[in-house]
């Protein structure tokens, strides 16, 4: 569990003062390992002892019956001999035990510095990974969250403490450093431990640590040796720090924070943190025991509302069992750390629709009021279903956090009595807490609810009876209170602002038709801004806009943070990051959430919610940044035509922009060396690559097309068609070339689900040329070229290129190396196209097989092409028929600023390394 606690704070979580009747020590938290003090010996208002060995784990010795794996080493336990927690499964070495600092499940969620909720994507299979409530293995669809490395079996989810990265202020407590946050497991098999250089990860057991992140890797004992404070590691440069982000979001949850889609309808239980009725078991997953086996199986519910619900927890337990026995096993089954002594089980009321327990204690001649005063321990007819109730109580003991930073103390711990209520416990512990010179009006207790989907604070009204509250959140949930915080927090108004940007509007209006636009749709009086200063009225215009469609296109929403530009490091430049996951089959959308990960989950964008403006409106004010793309060369155009419509409000106008190849033929990334096509590289070391990647320049144009005149389909009366204008910056074909693109397109739209691998694809390209082979129209009689306005003529051609890079058609160099002294050597920078004309299919296969070039026609700046009639045309991949008329290519403004991937440093032989390889700088003027 990635828990850390604050200096001076431990893991003690008492029930209340001690029932004169209870142990001192508890069955569930003890074990023989340790005890626990009761609330009793810690005096109240004192700083908090620091926290013991073993925190709250209850190892009991046990005798093993197959290969097992020490969750504290990862070595092997030799012998018959374990030590295994009874509420999390850890298991231990004897010699290790006194080294255990991982807390336990039950505890954990008292160790959270600053509570954060998780956002859990869709069910999916993780092999060899580990559930982090329970240490089992993940051989189901488990649950992942988005941002962090958080593996989890569903019905493990409500148990989970929120304790995912801090990605951004909250105006809660907003830290100006960062320590590291640990989560435990999971690690590749080969990591090594950042202190002793020995193996920490494990295949076989969670084991061993790694900083989220800086990705430091270690053994748990070793940690604790390291620097407290993260500095991001290796790739602090492109990250873009938590401390520099502000998203001030009450009302919408963590999956909208980050853009998350939320693509799969949430199972029951999975909405809340509530626990999936039926098919959750203890902590141990038992099964079901037989029903002539000597143990017997019990529904246990926490509460008022797991039994509205009908969520319960399953446990097993011997039928001679003795009702403490009983209590301490339900209480392991639910994580919750409270004394048995306070606690008791009631059996639950049959209900109407309970057939067959009515129909079990009929046959037995019991009434619901006999069975109801039996004890679970009883083997004559038990009920099926319990309930753990609380116990009322005198006083309690109460930590109190305090709502601000550097205070020296974790918490205080408060006596609350029935007579105390919020404004006096803020009066009690302001004094304990440095702050008894201010006005005690200008503070206020807050109630956090630390749900592992949603953090949820409450502020307490002054009268509000504390004892009373705490007995009503124990009615509804018991595993609630250990989920449950209360803060001591300035009562300041924190002006509400949330950026709400609204996507998917027909493009070219002025500012004032899109505001009528809106508030037509909307229905809001007055136009609808970014800036808005209700959280309430945010959330309204958030979900209406979702469902609101203008000129039959669905709107987008999508809540931005703001970047505090003026916070960032100097030597900082923040990767913006865009994913195209329809892009490279399933690739896409790993790669989505490997960069959330790595970097801050703020600065990547899914291009299909919302496009790439959501992104470069984030980074407006950003002084220096770079950009990535993910995607096919069609993605890299979109991001580029983008970055050149708000280049004039960037404060970065010429952000270098790199590539990560998901497409087909993926052209312009062979040329800046980023490779044919992604095959499954390590995440980080694509980073890294990019950081060390050099700048270079391209040129991109405009390609203007004016139709002179479009038959209608009805009664072929000629309409005009209005001018547009593409961007292009690989090459634009028209004939053959086009008509290929133009069939593989429409073959994709017809059957999408099929398109999902780069082989695939080039063979449907393959398919689509055969049926092509014996084609011929004559393009060079059906247009018309000038070049710088010379008219030129054109050869017997059935396709004409224009090529700003030399890749084509999937690496082909279409131009030649040949030299030539009637044009001059092509370069990506030089403000020149060159033109080549292809025959047919059958030169087109010939020069993607190395063994022609094209026919060189012409080179130039300023080109002007006329159409007689409709011809298919494609730019960067893009196909279409365009109709009769002229298009006029011209430079495109300023030149574009690329990164092209480094060369790497060549190996020594015989030498191995645990760090990545190293790169240098290419050399400049590499032709294009």
């Amino acid at each position: 569990m990635a828990a850390a606690a604050e200096p001076g704070a431990h893991p003690w979580l008492g029930g209340g003062a001690p029932r004169p009747s209870s142990p001192a020590c508890s069955p569930v938290l003890g074990g023989g390992s340790r005890s626990r003090p009761g609330p009793g010996l810690e005096p109240v208002g004192a700083r908090s002892p620091g926290p013991a060995a073993a925190p709250g784990h209850s190892f009991r010795k046990v005798t093993l019956t197959k290969p097992t794996f020490c969750h504290l080493c990862s070595d092997f336990i030799w012998g018959l001999a374990g030590f295994l927690c009874d509420v999390c499964n850890f298991m231990s070495h004897e010699k290790c035990l006194k080294h255990v600092k991982t807390p336990c499940t039950s505890v954990a969620p008292s160790l959270v510095r600053v509570p954060v909720a998780h956002c859990f994507g869709p069910r999916g299979l993780y092999k060899r990974k580990f559930c982090a409530i329970c240490r089992k293995g993940l051989e189901a669809p488990a649950l992942r969250c988005e941002v962090c490395e958080l593996y989890l079996h569903p019905d493990c989810v409500p148990f989970a403490c929120s304790d995912c990265r801090q990605c951004h202020q909250d105006g809660h407590q907003d830290h100006d450093t960062y320590h590291h946050h640990w989560r435990e497991g999971n690690l590749p098999s080969g990591a090594r431990c950042e202190v002793c250089r020995k193996t920490c990860g494990s295949s076989d057991v969670l084991a061993g640590v790694r900083c989220e992140w800086c990705g430091v890797q270690a053994h748990s004992v070793c940690s604790t040796a390291l620097a407290p404070d993260c500095t991001f590691g290796r790739l602090r440069s492109l990250v873009l720090p938590p401390a520099c982000v502000r998203l001030l979001s009450r009302n919408f949850s963590k999956m909208h924070c980050f853009r998350i889609a939320e693509t799969v309808a949430l199972e029951p239980g999975e909405g809340d943190d509530s626990v999936d009725g039926g098919a959750a078991t203890g902590p141990g997953r038992e099964t079901l025991a037989p029903a002539e086996s000597s143990k017997q199986t019990l529904k246990i519910f926490d509460g008022d509302d797991s039994v509205r619900r009908n969520q319960f927890r399953v446990i097993t337990v011997p039928r001679q069992a003795r009702s403490e026995e009983v209590l301490e096993a339900a209480l392991r089954a639910y994580y919750i750390p409270e004394d048995p002594g306070n606690l008791e089980l009631h059996a639950l009321p049959l209900q109407a629709g309970d057939a067959w327990a009515r129909a079990k204690a009929g046959s037995a001649g019991i009434s619901e009021e006999e069975e109801g005063s039996r004890g679970p321990g009883s083997c004559e007819a038990s009920p099926e279903a319990w309930v753990i109730r609380a116990l009322p109580r005198a006083q309690e003991v109460l930590k109190i956090y305090p709502g601000w930073l550097k205070v020296g103390v974790a918490y205080v711990s408060v006596h609350v009595t029935p007579q105390s209520t919020a404004r006096t416990v803020v009066l009690q512990v302001l004094p304990l807490l440095g702050r008894q010179a201010e006005s005690p009006e200008s503070f206020q207790l807050v109630e956090v609810l630390m749900g592992s989907r949603q953090v949820q604070r409450t502020v307490l009204a002054d009268e509000e009876l504390l004892l009373n509250r705490l007995w009503d959140i124990r009615q509804t949930s018991l595993r609630q209170v250990s989920q449950t915080r209360f803060y001591v927090a300035e009562s300041r108004a924190a002006a509400p602002r949330v950026s709400l940007f609204i996507g998917g509007l027909p493009p070219g209006l002025s500012p004032q038709e899109y505001s009528n636009l809106l508030h037509e749709a909307l229905a809001t009086k007055g136009a609808v801004v970014l800036g808005i200063t209700c959280f309430a009225e945010a959330e309204r215009l958030y979900m209406l806009v979702r469902d609101t469609a203008v000129q039959g296109q669905l709107l987008t929403a999508l809540v931005l943070p703001d970047v505090l530009h003026w916070n960032l490091p100097p030597d900082s430049c923040p990767l913006l990051v865009f994913v195209n996951p329809k892009s490279g089959g399933l690739k896409g959308r790993d790669l989505l959430c490997s960069f959330r990960k790595l970097l801050n989950p703020h600065q990547v964008f899914e291009l299909t919610n919302g496009g790439p403006l959501p992104g470069f409106h984030l980074f407006s004010q950003v002084p220096c940044f770079r950009v990535l793309v993910c995607g096919g060369d069609g993605t890299v155009g979109w991001v580029l035509a983008a970055l050149e419509e708000t280049r004039h409000r960037l404060a970065c106008p010429e952000p270098s922009v790199a590539i990560l190849p998901l497409g087909t033929g993926n052209d312009l990334g062979r040329v800046l060396r980023w490779g044919a096509g992604y095959s499954g590289e390590d995440p980080f070391s694509v980073l890294v690559s990019v950081d060390e990647a050099d700048a270079v320049l391209m040129d991109r144009w405009t390609i203007l097309l004016d139709a002179h005149e479009a038959a209608s389909a009805e009664n072929g009366v000629a309409d005009a068609e209005p001018p547009k204008i593409v961007q292009m910056s690989n090459y634009c074909g028209i004939g053959i070339d086009a008509e290929l693109s133009l069939d593989f397109h429409q073959a994709r739209e017809e059957e999408p689900g099929k398109f999902t691998s780069r082989f695939h694809n080039k063979g449907v390209y393959v398919r689509v040329g055969l049926q092509k082979i014996s084609h011929s129209r004559g393009l060079h009689r059906e247009i018309r070229l000038q070049v710088e306005q010379q008219e030129v003529q054109l050869p017997s051609i059935e396709g004409l290129i224009f090529i700003n890079i030399p890749s084509w058609g999937s690496g082909a160099d279409l131009w030649g190396s040949d030299s030539d002294s009637r044009f001059e050597k092509p370069r990506m920078d030089d403000g020149l196209l060159e033109v080549v004309g292809v025959t047919g299919v059958v030169h087109m296969g010939q020069v993607q097989g190395g063994l022609r070039s094209g026919i060189r026609i012409a080179q130039g700046s300023y080109f002007r092409v006329t159409l007689l009639k409709a011809t298919p045309v494609q730019v960067d991949g893009e196909p279409w028929v365009q109709a009769p008329g002229n298009m006029i290519i011209s430079a495109a403004g300023p030149k574009v600023h690329m990164l092209r991937k480094a060369k790497q440093k060549p190996r020594k032989a015989g030498t191995s390394r645990d760090t990545r390889l190293e790169a240098t700088p290419a050399p400049e003027g590499d032709p294009k």
